[in-house]
């Protein structure tokens, strides 16, 4: 008798802890979607050009104990798009916003994205969705895309001492987190609207990482049973880079006015360029910046262990878009690697080579939380299964599009186009050298030197200013073909796109192949682009 008891209390044991061991599997997973700013390949310690060059433990740690996605691209490479390729799953081109939709109708419905495609209140995007499906969701850091109503713009000449001015910028805060909210956000703070050189005044014109990050761990404290979803996005390594207004920056300074007390959640500034001497490291301005966003990261992980949340928390960690040639389609600025951890890893190991596009990071995301995605309207893809080490059907081919320039790769071919409307094309020389000179000055008011002198200087792909925008005109120096309203490129013998194949007789079958490509792309999108759709 007394056996039997033995058994059955055996049994109801093992009952017990299968049980658990299902409530485990069935548990939604937390997620944390951590975005840098500006990102260049020589700051990743994981890539070759950066290997041993930078003090970044915890981004290190990802790398080591997830995985890396060396295949990763970005669909549009300024801030903005590629925040809403991200978080909307869909290409910018589909924005809705007044703003993008008014610049398209001066365009012939040509669609320019630039720093311009915001997500509307009701729009599907990742915390929505999320939200919807059980989970507690918050945002912090830079916005920069989603659409904030009455913002005033405030000049960064404007005096804080003035309580009118400081009265604006407290209501462009509350309008903020206003407008996260009404996109399915349940928390918003430590809220940059933008840069910080036009965020307001130039006395708050700083980087705060530390406030940021104070916000995003009041965030992991809150008590609530429901799995998390945390946007964090960082403004550095994006400019300002100088260490008094980024690093080395006063702490009690925020767009909301100066704190009582500086924020004391990171080790202290002054340790920084110490860590780094220690380390072996140049120190600089860049790798201090970046010490400073791993040491972020690091609060991040401290906190998920102090609450027990780690085990079930899946980390990306995502640059918002290639650095050697933003604001163009070429590889320098659509290839772009991510990394995404969990405790244990993946079972596809380490690295993955596999095409993805930034467009695929929500479908993949509510796969991951095992939420479907009803939506037909989203581009993105999910490569959840890859992941897992399953197989999973590749993308024939992958496409780009920014400001007037559209992209398509097919296996080791890239295709990229140029095509500017008409009044682009009518504009004259002294047209140009005013556009010229009414930019220089723009940059003047914040403190920069001219780009470009020379009004006769090829437009930009993003903006039309001799030379390019403060964004892009880097790449005009750098691609010898960037003027050409046609290129092509043979990505495995030339991967850093300098050899023009599309007027070789040898591959006008390529090229053909190549347009009838991106002229399905385009069809699938809103607004017409030069012969592809009119």
């Amino acid at each position: 008798m007394f056996g039997k008891i033995k058994t059955l209390i055996k049994l109801f044991v093992i009952s017990l802890v299968l049980l658990g061991n299902v409530h485990a599997q069935d548990k939604k997973p937390n997620i944390i979607f951590f975005i840098a700013d500006d990102m260049t390949t020589n700051m990743f310690n994981f890539l070759p050009d950066g290997k041993g060059k930078n003090l970044t433990p915890n981004i290190d740690r990802l790398a080591k104990e997830g995985i890396i996605m060396m295949g990763q691209h970005v669909a549009s490479t300024v801030c903005t798009p590629s925040r809403y390729n991200c978080l909307t799953g869909k290409y910018a081109s589909r924005a809705v916003n007044p703003d993008f939709l008014k610049q398209s109708k001066k365009n012939n419905n040509q669609r320019v994205v630039e720093w311009n495609t915001h997500i509307m209140p009701g729009e599907e995007n990742m915390a929505q969705l999320l939200k919807q499906g059980g989970y507690y969701t918050g945002a912090v850091g830079k916005n920069h895309v989603i659409e904030v109503t009455n913002y005033q713009k405030i000049p960064l000449s404007a005096d804080t001492a003035n309580s009118k001015v400081m009265k604006a910028q407290l209501l462009n805060y509350e309008l903020t987190q206003k407008a996260y909210k009404a996109c399915g956000f349940n928390y918003a703070e430590g809220i940059f609207y933008e840069n910080p050189d036009f965020n307001g005044p130039w006395d708050l014109a700083v980087h705060n990482l530390d406030w940021t990050t104070e916000a995003a761990l009041n965030f992991l404290d809150k008590k609530d049973e429901k799995p998390f979803f945390l946007y964090f996005a960082t403004t550095i390594p994006h400019g300002p880079e100088a260490a008094d207004r980024a690093w080395n920056a006063d702490r009690t300074i925020t767009p909301v006015g100066k704190l009582d007390m500086a924020p004391d959640c990171l080790p202290h500034q002054s340790t920084i360029p110490k860590r780094l001497k220690e380390a072996g490291v140049k120190v600089n301005d860049n790798k201090c910046n970046l010490l400073w966003m791993d040491d972020a990261l690091g609060a991040l992980f401290n906190k998920l262990e102090e609450t027990d949340q780690l085990d079930n928390t899946i980390i990306i960690f995502f640059n918002d878009h290639g650095q050697f040639a933003k604001g163009t389609t070429y590889q320098g600025a659509v290839h772009n690697p991510s990394v995404i951890w969990k405790k244990g890893g993946f079972k596809a190991g380490s690295v993955s080579h596999t095409l993805v596009s930034n467009v695929d990071f929500l479908p993949t995301i509510l796969e991951m939380a095992g939420l479907k995605n009803e939506n037909n309207q989203i581009d993105g893809k999910s490569f959840a299964k890859v992941l897992e080490g399953n197989k999973a059907k590749s993308r024939e081919s992958m496409y780009f599009e920014i400001g007037y320039s559209r992209g398509v790769r097919m296996g080791n071919y890239k295709y990229i186009s140029v095509r500017y409307p008409q009044w682009v094309k009518e504009i004259t020389i002294a047209e140009r050298k005013k556009i010229l000179k009414n930019y220089n000055l723009k940059l003047a008011k914040r403190g920069k030197e001219p780009n470009n002198t020379d009004p006769e200087a090829p437009f930009g792909h993003v903006q039309i200013i001799p030379g390019g925008g403060d964004a892009e005109f880097r790449a005009t120096k750098r691609y010898p073909n960037y003027a050409q309203v046609d290129q092509l490129y043979d990505l495995d013998k030339d991967p850093h796109e300098r050899v023009n194949l599309f007027n070789d007789p040898e591959y006008s079958a390529v090229v053909a192949d190549m347009q009838e490509e991106l002229k399905k792309h385009i069809e699938n999108v809103p607004g017409g682009y030069g012969e592809f759709k009119k």
